[in-house]
C-alpha cells in the first residue's frame, strides 16, 4: 500500500512541473533549431531601427521585398542634398546585431576661403558654406575691377571618316557656351576655324572658342576636329599604258581606269575600285604587243580586232607603181611616231583582183579578204584614195590624193576619245621628238 501511494505521488508531481517547451525558447521535442513558424514571422519583422539621414535620403531595398525598410539584410543606398556631402559608407545594411553596419553624416560644403583684395573687403550672407553670396567692395578712391576670366567648355575631340568617293566629311557640334563668373554677362564669342557642319578635308584641324566679359578678361578653350579617308595602296599605270583615277587616286570608292598606248592591248580588269576593305577590285591590268589575226575569215572580223583600241588609215591603190602611192609613202615614213603616238595603224590594198594583196605592217592579207575589205568600205579599185577610221569603226574622212602628215594629225587630233588621249599622254610625258 505504501509503494502504490509513492508512485502515485512521482506521477503528479511530474504532471505538475512546467513544460519545457514554449514560444521563443528555442527549446522542441522535435527540432534542436529555431522553430520554422517564428522564422518566417522574423523576417517580417522590424529588426533595425528605422533609419534618417539629415540634410539627405535613403534607398532601401529589402532581401524579399518586404513592407518595412528596416528588416534583416536591408541595403540601403545613402545620397546627400545639394550643397551637402556624404561622410561615411554610400551603403549601409541592417545587420544581425539589430543595428546597421556603419553611421553616415550629411555635411554642408565650404568653398575655400577668399583673400582679401588690396585696398577693399567682401561681405558674405553665410560665411563659406556651399550658396552663399559674398560681395566685394572697394576703399574710398578705388573702383571695383573684375580680374577672373569667364569659363567656356569646348566639346571632346571630333571624329570622322569621309564616306565613300570623297575626300571630306561634314562635321556638327554644340556651340559652347560661355559663363562670366562676375555679373554673367558676356560681350563677344569668337570661333577661330570652321564653324559646325562645314566640310573638313581630311587631317586634324584645330577649333577654338574666345569669350570676354565685360571687364575684358577673356577665356578659351580648344578641340580637334579629326577627318579620317580610308586609302588602298596607290595603283601606277601598267608598262606602255595610262592610269586615271577619280578621287584622290586612292580614297575608299576610287575608281582607276587603265588603257595601253598605240600597238599594245589591255589584257586584266580595265577598271578597278578602292573597297571598303582597303583592297582593289578585279585584277592587275598589263598591256600587251597587240596581234592581229589576218587569218580571219570576214572583213568585219579584221575590222572588230581595232574597236576602241586602235585607229585606222587605209592606203588603197590599183598598182604599186602608183605615183600618189609611193608619195604617200614617202611622207608617213618620217611621221612613224606621231602615227603611233595617235594609234594609228596603216593598211595597204595594193592591186586589182585577182592580183590583190593586203598589209598591216609585215603581215599579208588574203587577196581575198583584202577584196571583201574594199567592197565593205566601198573604195575604188582603180584609183588611188585614202580612208581614215576612228576607233569606232567610223568613216570620218577620204582622200583621192595623198595626205600630209600635219593634215592628218591635225583631223585626228580633234577627235573626242584623241583630246582625253592628249591629256594622259602629257601627264606622263610622252610626245615625239
Amino acid at each position: 500500500m505504501a509503494s502504490r501511494c509513492l508512485r502515485l505521488a512521482a506521477l503528479l508531481a511530474l504532471a505538475a512541473c512546467p513544460s519545457r517547451e514554449y514560444e521563443g525558447s528555442g527549446i522542441s521535442p522535435l527540432e534542436d533549431d529555431e522553430d520554422a513558424y517564428a522564422r518566417s514571422r522574423y523576417k517580417e519583422t522590424p529588426w533595425c531601427s528605422p533609419i534618417k539621414v539629415k540634410h539627405g535620403y535613403a534607398n532601401c531595398r529589402t532581401p524579399q521585398g518586404e513592407y518595412y525598410k528596416n528588416v534583416l539584410g536591408t541595403r540601403c543606398d545613402i545620397r546627400c542634398q545639394k550643397g551637402y556631402e556624404l561622410h561615411g559608407p554610400q551603403q549601409l545594411i541592417c545587420q544581425s546585431s539589430k543595428r546597421w553596419s556603419g553611421k553616415v553624416l550629411c555635411k554642408q560644403k565650404r568653398c575655400p576661403t577668399l583673400s582679401m583684395p588690396t585696398n577693399g573687403g567682401f561681405k558674405c550672407l553665410d560665411g563659406a558654406y556651399f550658396g552663399s553670396r559674398c560681395e566685394y567692395y572697394c576703399s574710398p578712391g578705388y573702383q571695383l575691377k573684375d580680374t577672373e576670366p569667364p569659363r567656356i567648355q569646348c566639346p571632346s575631340v571630333k571624329e570622322k571618316t569621309a564616306e565613300p568617293n570623297k575626300l571630306t566629311a561634314r562635321v556638327f557640334w554644340d556651340t559652347p557656351e560661355g559663363r562670366d563668373t562676375a555679373d554673367g554677362i558676356l560681350t563677344d564669342v569668337i570661333l577661330k576655324g570652321l564653324p559646325p557642319g562645314s566640310h573638313f578635308p581630311e587631317g586634324d584641324h584645330k577649333i577654338q572658342y574666345t569669350v570676354y566679359d565685360r571687364a575684358e578678361n577673356k577665356g578659351t578653350c580648344k578641340f580637334l576636329v579629326k577627318v579620317r579617308v580610308r586609302r588602298c595602296v596607290k595603283l601606277n599605270a601598267p608598262d606602255n599604258g595610262y592610269i586615271k583615277c577619280s578621287g584622290d587616286g586612292n580614297n575608299y570608292g576610287a575608281t582607276c581606269e587603265f588603257s595601253c598606248i598605240g600597238g599594245y592591248e589591255l589584257q586584266g580588269s580595265p577598271a578597278r575600285v578602292c573597297q571598303y576593305n582597303l583592297g582593289w577590285s578585279g585584277v592587275e591590268p598589263t598591256c600587251a604587243p597587240m596581234n592581229i589575226n589576218v587569218n580571219v575569215r570576214t572583213a568585219a572580223a579584221l575590222l572588230d580586232q581595232f574597236y576602241e583600241k586602235r585607229r585606222l588609215l587605209i592606203i588603197s591603190t590599183p598598182t604599186a607603181a602608183n605615183f600618189f602611192y609611193r608619195m604617200q609613202l614617202g611622207m608617213l615614213q618620217p611621221a612613224q611616231c606621231g602615227l603611233d603616238l595617235r594609234h594609228v595603224t596603216v593598211v595597204e590594198l595594193v592591186g586589182i583582183f585577182p592580183a590583190q594583196i593586203g598589209r598591216i605592217g609585215v603581215k599579208l592579207l588574203p587577196p581575198s579578204l583584202a577584196l571583201q575589205l574594199r567592197l565593205l568600205l566601198r573604195i575604188p579599185h582603180y584609183n588611188f584614195n585614202i580612208v581614215v577610221m576612228d576607233k569606232h569603226g567610223m568613216d570620218k574622212e577620204r582622200y583621192p590624193f595623198p595626205a600630209t602628215p600635219a593634215e592628218l594629225f591635225a583631223l585626228i587630233d580633234n577627235f573626242p576619245l584623241r583630246k582625253e588621249e592628249m591629256k594622259l599622254q602629257a601627264e606622263i610625258g610622252q610626245s615625239c621628238p
